[in-house]
Protein backbone atom coordinates (compact mmCIF):
# COMPACT_ATOMS: atom_id res chain seq x y z
CA UNK A 1 0.00 0.00 0.00
CA UNK A 2 1.31 3.17 -1.00
CA UNK A 3 0.98 7.01 -0.33
CA UNK A 4 1.04 9.49 -3.17
CA UNK A 5 2.80 13.03 -1.64
CA UNK A 6 1.88 16.54 -2.55
CA UNK A 7 4.66 16.77 -4.91
CA UNK A 8 3.93 13.15 -6.64
CA UNK A 9 6.48 11.14 -5.22
CA UNK A 10 5.04 7.30 -4.00
CA UNK A 11 5.79 6.75 -0.54
CA UNK A 12 5.15 3.20 1.30
CA UNK A 13 2.24 3.73 3.96
CA UNK A 14 3.59 1.22 6.36
CA UNK A 15 7.12 1.51 7.43
CA UNK A 16 9.50 0.75 10.01
CA UNK A 17 11.37 2.30 12.47
CA UNK A 18 14.56 2.57 14.16
CA UNK A 19 13.98 4.71 17.33
CA UNK A 20 15.67 3.69 20.22
CA UNK A 21 17.20 0.64 18.14
CA UNK A 22 20.92 0.45 19.69
CA UNK A 23 23.06 0.44 16.75
CA UNK A 24 24.41 -3.18 17.35
CA UNK A 25 20.73 -4.32 17.17
CA UNK A 26 20.26 -1.96 14.06
CA UNK A 27 21.60 -4.20 10.99
CA UNK A 28 20.09 -7.04 12.13
CA UNK A 29 16.32 -5.64 13.04
CA UNK A 30 16.71 -3.64 9.87
CA UNK A 31 17.57 -6.49 8.00
CA UNK A 32 14.55 -8.36 9.54
CA UNK A 33 12.25 -5.62 8.10
CA UNK A 34 12.93 -5.68 4.62
CA UNK A 35 13.12 -9.77 4.38
CA UNK A 36 9.68 -9.16 5.28
CA UNK A 37 8.37 -6.82 3.05
CA UNK A 38 9.23 -3.43 4.33
CA UNK A 39 10.28 -0.55 2.16
CA UNK A 40 10.17 2.57 4.30
CA UNK A 41 13.10 2.66 6.84
CA UNK A 42 12.64 5.71 9.02
CA UNK A 43 15.91 6.87 11.31
CA UNK A 44 17.20 10.21 12.08
CA UNK A 45 20.69 11.83 12.91
CA UNK A 46 19.60 11.92 16.77
CA UNK A 47 19.37 7.84 16.26
CA UNK A 48 22.49 7.17 16.23
CA UNK A 49 21.87 4.34 13.70
CA UNK A 50 22.23 5.55 10.18
CA UNK A 51 25.07 4.11 9.63
CA UNK A 52 23.94 0.49 10.47
CA UNK A 53 20.50 1.53 8.56
CA UNK A 54 22.71 2.05 5.57
CA UNK A 55 24.68 -1.10 6.28
CA UNK A 56 21.27 -3.20 6.42
CA UNK A 57 20.32 -2.25 3.18
CA UNK A 58 23.47 -3.19 1.44
CA UNK A 59 23.60 -6.16 3.16
CA UNK A 60 19.92 -7.23 1.73
CA UNK A 61 20.51 -7.18 -1.66
CA UNK A 62 17.88 -5.21 -2.48
CA UNK A 63 18.12 -2.57 -4.93
CA UNK A 64 18.44 1.01 -3.59
CA UNK A 65 15.26 2.34 -6.15
CA UNK A 66 12.95 -0.19 -4.04
CA UNK A 67 13.78 1.17 -0.33
CA UNK A 68 12.52 4.22 0.59
CA UNK A 69 14.65 6.16 2.91
CA UNK A 70 13.54 8.43 5.55
CA UNK A 71 15.75 10.70 7.90
CA UNK A 72 15.63 13.58 9.79
CA UNK A 73 17.99 16.93 10.48
CA UNK A 74 18.27 17.34 14.30
CA UNK A 75 17.67 20.96 16.01
CA UNK A 76 21.71 21.42 16.30
CA UNK A 77 22.14 21.27 12.58
CA UNK A 78 19.18 23.58 11.66
CA UNK A 79 19.74 26.78 9.84
CA UNK A 80 20.47 27.24 6.46
CA UNK A 81 24.49 25.99 5.60
CA UNK A 82 24.21 23.63 9.06
CA UNK A 83 21.20 22.14 7.44
CA UNK A 84 22.98 21.96 4.01
CA UNK A 85 25.84 20.05 5.51
CA UNK A 86 23.56 17.72 8.01
CA UNK A 87 22.25 16.49 4.54
CA UNK A 88 25.91 15.17 4.05
CA UNK A 89 26.49 13.57 7.30
CA UNK A 90 23.17 11.83 7.07
CA UNK A 91 23.58 10.78 3.33
CA UNK A 92 27.16 9.38 4.15
CA UNK A 93 26.09 7.83 7.42
CA UNK A 94 23.61 6.14 5.22
CA UNK A 95 25.80 5.68 2.08
CA UNK A 96 23.73 7.04 -0.49
CA UNK A 97 23.86 9.57 -3.07
CA UNK A 98 19.92 11.40 -2.17
CA UNK A 99 17.67 10.54 0.35
CA UNK A 100 13.98 9.50 -0.65
CA UNK A 101 12.50 11.97 2.11
CA UNK A 102 14.51 14.44 4.83
CA UNK A 103 12.63 16.39 7.33
CA UNK A 104 13.01 18.23 10.24
CA UNK A 105 12.99 16.60 13.36
CA UNK A 106 11.51 19.39 16.00
CA UNK A 107 9.99 22.94 15.49
CA UNK A 108 12.07 24.29 17.53
CA UNK A 109 9.70 27.38 18.24
CA UNK A 110 11.87 29.13 20.52
CA UNK A 111 14.46 29.99 17.69
CA UNK A 112 12.29 29.58 14.85
CA UNK A 113 14.78 31.61 12.66
CA UNK A 114 16.55 28.58 12.68
CA UNK A 115 13.86 26.35 11.90
CA UNK A 116 13.02 28.59 8.90
CA UNK A 117 16.57 28.38 7.92
CA UNK A 118 16.59 24.80 7.47
CA UNK A 119 13.54 24.56 5.90
CA UNK A 120 14.77 26.86 3.52
CA UNK A 121 17.73 24.18 3.07
CA UNK A 122 15.81 21.77 2.49
CA UNK A 123 13.95 23.20 -0.04
CA UNK A 124 17.20 23.47 -1.95
CA UNK A 125 18.39 20.00 -1.38
CA UNK A 126 14.56 19.51 -2.83
CA UNK A 127 15.81 21.68 -5.81
CA UNK A 128 19.10 20.14 -6.71
CA UNK A 129 17.72 16.68 -6.43
CA UNK A 130 19.54 15.76 -3.38
CA UNK A 131 16.48 14.71 -1.99
CA UNK A 132 13.00 13.41 -3.38
CA UNK A 133 10.88 15.27 -0.79
CA UNK A 134 11.01 17.59 2.58
CA UNK A 135 8.83 17.57 5.53
CA UNK A 136 9.05 18.14 9.26
CA UNK A 137 8.35 16.35 12.72
CA UNK A 138 6.15 17.47 15.90
CA UNK A 139 5.03 20.43 13.78
CA UNK A 140 1.76 21.76 15.73
CA UNK A 141 -0.39 23.45 13.74
CA UNK A 142 0.39 26.82 14.30
CA UNK A 143 4.31 25.87 13.42
CA UNK A 144 2.88 24.74 10.30
CA UNK A 145 1.16 28.36 9.63
CA UNK A 146 4.17 29.79 10.23
CA UNK A 147 6.20 27.99 8.04
CA UNK A 148 4.10 28.57 5.58
CA UNK A 149 4.20 32.29 6.02
CA UNK A 150 7.93 32.20 5.14
CA UNK A 151 8.66 29.33 2.93
CA UNK A 152 7.17 28.18 -0.59
CA UNK A 153 7.06 24.41 -0.46
CA UNK A 154 4.15 22.89 1.76
CA UNK A 155 5.44 19.39 3.40
CA UNK A 156 5.47 16.79 2.27
CA UNK A 157 4.85 14.71 5.28
CA UNK A 158 4.87 15.97 9.20
CA UNK A 159 5.26 13.13 11.44
CA UNK A 160 3.84 13.06 14.49
CA UNK A 161 2.91 11.38 18.07
CA UNK A 162 -0.19 9.49 16.77
CA UNK A 163 -2.16 6.25 18.33
CA UNK A 164 -5.29 5.52 19.61
CA UNK A 165 -5.21 7.42 23.09
CA UNK A 166 -2.90 10.78 21.68
CA UNK A 167 -4.83 11.10 17.89
CA UNK A 168 -4.18 15.02 17.87
CA UNK A 169 -6.95 15.69 15.69
CA UNK A 170 -6.25 19.70 14.97
CA UNK A 171 -2.75 18.96 13.63
CA UNK A 172 -4.32 16.37 11.30
CA UNK A 173 -6.95 18.58 10.34
CA UNK A 174 -3.86 21.23 9.16
CA UNK A 175 -1.99 19.04 7.42
CA UNK A 176 -5.12 17.54 5.25
CA UNK A 177 -5.86 21.39 4.84
CA UNK A 178 -2.12 21.90 3.75
CA UNK A 179 -2.16 18.68 1.56
CA UNK A 180 0.73 16.93 4.00
CA UNK A 181 0.68 13.48 4.67
CA UNK A 182 0.14 12.93 8.70
CA UNK A 183 2.74 9.96 9.72
CA UNK A 184 2.65 8.58 13.26
CA UNK A 185 5.70 7.91 15.26
CA UNK A 186 4.59 5.43 18.23
CA UNK A 187 1.73 4.78 16.13
CA UNK A 188 0.72 1.48 17.90
CA UNK A 189 1.34 3.21 21.46
CA UNK A 190 3.84 1.73 22.53
CA UNK A 191 5.09 5.15 24.06
CA UNK A 192 2.03 4.67 26.43
CA UNK A 193 3.84 1.05 27.36
CA UNK A 194 7.29 2.82 28.58
CA UNK A 195 6.50 5.97 29.61
CA UNK A 196 4.80 6.03 33.03
CA UNK A 197 1.72 8.18 34.06
CA UNK A 198 -1.15 5.94 32.36
CA UNK A 199 -2.84 2.63 30.81
CA UNK A 200 -1.20 1.19 28.19
CA UNK A 201 -2.41 0.64 24.71
CA UNK A 202 -1.71 -2.74 24.09
CA UNK A 203 -4.31 -3.72 27.38
CA UNK A 204 -7.00 -1.49 25.89
CA UNK A 205 -10.28 -3.94 25.93
CA UNK A 206 -11.65 -2.05 23.08
CA UNK A 207 -8.73 -3.02 21.24
CA UNK A 208 -8.31 -6.31 22.13
CA UNK A 209 -11.66 -7.09 21.24
CA UNK A 210 -11.61 -6.17 18.02
CA UNK A 211 -8.74 -7.87 17.19
CA UNK A 212 -10.37 -10.82 18.73
CA UNK A 213 -13.18 -10.25 15.91
CA UNK A 214 -10.33 -10.06 12.97
CA UNK A 215 -8.17 -13.01 14.48
CA UNK A 216 -5.36 -10.21 15.05
CA UNK A 217 -3.59 -8.59 17.70
CA UNK A 218 -4.17 -5.10 19.30
CA UNK A 219 -1.34 -3.53 17.58
CA UNK A 220 -2.33 -5.03 14.22
CA UNK A 221 -5.45 -3.58 14.92
CA UNK A 222 -3.95 0.11 15.82
CA UNK A 223 -1.74 -0.17 12.48
CA UNK A 224 -4.79 -0.72 10.09
CA UNK A 225 -6.86 1.67 11.86
CA UNK A 226 -3.83 4.06 11.34
CA UNK A 227 -3.58 2.70 7.02
CA UNK A 228 -7.58 2.97 6.54
CA UNK A 229 -7.41 6.84 7.74
CA UNK A 230 -4.43 7.73 5.11
CA UNK A 231 -1.69 7.96 7.70
CA UNK A 232 1.73 6.62 7.29
CA UNK A 233 2.50 4.46 10.09
CA UNK A 234 6.00 3.59 11.39
CA UNK A 235 6.29 0.60 14.00
CA UNK A 236 9.17 -0.37 15.39
CA UNK A 237 11.03 -3.51 17.49
CA UNK A 238 13.73 -5.33 17.10
CA UNK A 239 12.32 -8.49 17.61
CA UNK A 240 11.41 -10.78 14.10
CA UNK A 241 8.34 -11.93 15.08
CA UNK A 242 7.10 -8.74 15.89
CA UNK A 243 8.75 -7.22 12.89
CA UNK A 244 6.86 -9.64 10.78
CA UNK A 245 3.33 -9.39 13.08
CA UNK A 246 3.64 -5.44 12.53
CA UNK A 247 3.56 -6.01 8.71
CA UNK A 248 1.12 -8.37 8.59
CA UNK A 249 -1.96 -6.25 8.36
CA UNK A 250 -3.52 -6.21 4.88
CA UNK A 251 -5.47 -9.29 4.84
CA UNK A 252 -8.27 -7.61 6.90
CA UNK A 253 -10.11 -4.31 7.30
CA UNK A 254 -12.38 -2.82 10.20
CA UNK A 255 -15.53 -1.23 9.82
CA UNK A 256 -16.43 2.03 10.31
CA UNK A 257 -18.00 1.28 13.40
CA UNK A 258 -14.78 -0.42 15.06
CA UNK A 259 -12.74 2.80 13.61
CA UNK A 260 -15.36 5.14 15.04
CA UNK A 261 -14.80 2.98 18.58
CA UNK A 262 -10.79 3.51 18.39
CA UNK A 263 -11.68 7.49 17.51
CA UNK A 264 -13.47 7.45 20.46
CA UNK A 265 -10.21 6.10 22.70
CA UNK A 266 -8.59 9.85 22.71
CA UNK A 267 -7.52 10.70 26.18
CA UNK A 268 -5.92 14.06 24.62
CA UNK A 269 -2.50 13.20 26.58
CA UNK A 270 0.80 13.62 25.15
CA UNK A 271 3.16 10.96 26.24
CA UNK A 272 6.38 12.60 23.71
CA UNK A 273 7.93 15.97 24.65
CA UNK A 274 5.65 18.70 24.45
CA UNK A 275 6.94 20.60 21.74
CA UNK A 276 7.67 24.31 23.17
CA UNK A 277 10.20 22.19 25.89
CA UNK A 278 11.98 21.26 22.83
CA UNK A 279 15.13 24.17 22.90
CA UNK A 280 18.81 24.07 21.88
CA UNK A 281 19.72 24.41 25.47
CA UNK A 282 17.62 21.29 26.70
CA UNK A 283 17.98 19.00 23.66
CA UNK A 284 21.04 20.30 21.63
CA UNK A 285 23.20 17.69 21.04
CA UNK A 286 26.52 17.54 18.57
CA UNK A 287 25.84 15.18 15.61
CA UNK A 288 28.66 13.56 14.54
CA UNK A 289 30.43 13.67 11.08
CA UNK A 290 29.88 11.49 8.22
Amino acid sequence: MNITLNNGVTMPALGFGVFQAAPEETVDAVGSALEVGYRLIDTAAAYGNEREVGEAIRRSGISREEIFIETKVWISDFGYDETLHAFDKSAGKLGVDRLDLFILHQALPTRFDLTLGAYKALETLLADGRVRAIGVSNFMADHLARLAAETSIVPAVNQIEVHPYFQQREVQRADAVAGTVTQAWSPIGGITAYRDGGASAFDDETLKAIGAAHGKSPAQVMLRWHLQQGRSALPKSVRPARIAENFDVFDFALSEDELAAIDALDTGVRRGPEPEVVTLETFGRVIPEA
